[in-house]
């Protein structure tokens, strides 16, 4: 068990004994079931998908900023959760005794040893450095992953890295909303859990420079949208501006946990509706035509109300 698992059960055990009701009740309200609700506040495990623990939390009757607190413990437990996956070594079939292997280790271990080359991490752990060992975000100030609420050197360098991979942010060292949402653009496209921390493996793909944040323009989303919304272009493109400001990485939470992608902010329910993913979502030309199919339905934008109600003039 991690600290950040320990941090993530706790708040769930606070939420859970403020609420003054029993598992099972609580797993009924939130659509899992008690067990696994007494599981992820003892810390046995972390969920993976964090619907969860946001229907837990709104039935315990977390407030905003709570949720939010809670999402960030939440993706910091996760990462630990994959990180400490161990990975089954490989059938021995040799005839050999399976003991031998200890004697090239034992040895490789004294040649590191003597030459003092052996690497001890900030947590101890022992684990040889990699080729970024050196750089800010591996330092020991920097060795949890950077997440939302933080403002530091860490966060800077975080901004530096997604905007040298050509991403729309500001350099400010607070991450805030605009730094999380590329952070889990970056995620995506790089094929990654997007989990909204800069953890290891993030970290690693920022420095290695083969993931870009380059996309179409707001001129060329407007063009493409007119282009495709041949019935009703004007409307079409007021909502897409309504909704991401034209931006193909937009991505925006949704009040149960999921999170809506790219310029028409296509939900995690209408994805699957339509049978796409993320990485597609974030693709100009599947997200357009995937919204004008949404649109063909009933020939309405009905799955933009929050839109299409600010389009209406005013009540006279």
């Amino acid at each position: 068990m991690t600290v950040h698992t320990d941090k993530f059960a706790a708040y769930l055990r606070m939420l859970k004994d403020r609420s003054g009701q029993g598992y099972e009740r609580l797993g009924r309200l939130a659509g899992a079931s008690g067990s696994s609700l007494h599981r992820y506040c003892s810390g046995k495990s972390v969920p993976a998908d964090y619907r969860v623990v946001h229907s837990f939390a709104k039935v315990c009757g977390a407030s905003a900023d709570e949720l939010r607190e809670l999402h960030q413990l939440w993706a910091l437990a996760d990462a630990g959760r994959v990180e400490e996956v161990p990975v089954e070594p490989a059938a021995d079939r040799s005839p050999r005794p399976r003991r031998r292997w200890y004697v090239p280790v034992a040895i490789a271990a004294v040649v590191l040893l003597a030459g003092g080359l052996f690497w001890f991490t900030a947590d101890g752990s022992g684990s040889p450095p990699g080729r970024y060992a050196d750089r800010v975000l591996f330092s020991a100030a920097c060795r949890p992953p950077v997440s939302m609420g933080q403002h530091d050197e860490c966060v800077t360098e975080v901004q530096n890295l997604l905007v040298s991979a050509q991403g729309r942010l500001s350099v400010d060292g607070s991450f805030g909303p605009e730094t999380l949402r590329r952070v889990t653009a970056f995620q995506v496209l790089a094929g990654l859990p997007a989990r909204g921390v800069v953890d290891d493996a993030t970290k690693t793909a920022l420095y290695d420079h083969r993931t870009s944040l380059a996309g179409w323009s707001p001129a060329m989303v407007e063009q493409r949208i007119r282009a495709v919304f041949t019935e009703a272009p004007d409307t079409a493109v007021a909502i897409a501006r309504c909704a991401s400001f034209l931006d193909p990485l937009w991505v925006l939470p949704n009040t149960n946990g999921s999170r809506n992608w790219g310029i028409f902010q296509i939900s995690d329910a209408r994805l699957l509706d339509l049978g796409g993913t993320p990485r597609q979502a974030f693709d100009p030309a599947w997200n357009i035509d995937a919204a004008h199919r949404l649109w063909s339905a009933r020939r309405d934008f009905h799955d933009w109300p929050s839109c299409s109600a600010a389009l209406q003039p005013p009540p006279h």
